[in-house]
């Protein structure tokens, strides 16, 4: 009995991890930078946490608007280039093959060989064939809109969850601290994980997501700071 050796491959998964990682990142980092940001202009709880609140659903409806729009712009691209194909493989099906033909060739094989693949696999799927091989469009890489803003709206929510929940434990007074140490630690580990997933550095990975966390951090602070200095 033959067996086939089944390969798990990072690009498997690259269109959710991306939304997913992209969605968690901005979601712990716009929540505890606007809660770091009302915290340092305010002194009552309550509004950092109606802060928080809003910036959480906000962020989240923004980030599946965003995401829809703009991967449902990608998947009617394909969708544009997918009929522009039929239309050429119905009426110029000779040109269609010879063209097929040239790209297995321009990547090693002989022209004979070329062909006989390009004629088999025309006749096997030939919209297929040129979607894959022509256009470089597969279901892995193919836009899905819903999927794309469903993942980030849901990593919004839940990356924002953690300072907001931060926010809501800690002592009156020590907010920004807290927020600020279990934000860094949090973006650290999702920056490692996201790029553990992904096949790339774990260091790397962790160090530019904290590196961003922390100076968005520090700029809402700042700008908090002088308006309630402004307005005191």
């Amino acid at each position: 009995m033959r067996r086939y050796h089944h390969e798990i491959h990072v690009i498997d998964r690259v269109n959710w991890l991306r939304a997913a990682v992209l969605g968690a990142n901005d979601g712990i980092i716009s929540t505890a930078s606007l809660i770091v940001g009302v915290a340092a202009a305010t002194a009552f709880k309550e509004d950092m946490i109606i802060a928080g609140v809003a910036g959480l659903v906000a962020g989240a409806m923004s980030m599946a608007a965003g995401e829809y729009v703009s991967v449902s712009a990608q998947s009617d691209s394909e969708a544009a280039e997918l009929e522009r194909e039929r239309r050429e493989l119905r009426d110029y099906p000779e040109a269609e093959l010879t063209e097929l033909a040239e790209i297995y060739q321009a990547r090693g094989l002989d022209a004979d060989l070329a062909r006989k693949v390009a004629e088999q696999l025309t006749e096997h799927d030939a919209l297929g064939a040129h979607m894959r091989d022509e256009l470089h469009i597969t279901e892995i890489t193919a836009a899905q809109p819903v999927q794309a803003a469903f993942a980030s709206a849901i990593s919004f929510a839940v990356g924002a969850a953690f300072p907001l929940i931060v926010a809501i434990l800690a002592p009156g007074g020590s907010e920004i601290p807290a927020i600020g140490i279990a934000t860094i630690l949090t973006l650290a580990a999702l920056g490692g994980l996201g790029a553990k997933a992904g096949g790339s550095g774990i260091v790397k990975g962790a160090t530019r997501v904290v590196f961003w966390g922390v100076l968005a951090m520090a700029a809402t602070a700042i700008v908090g700071s002088l308006f309630g200095t402004m307005v005191v």
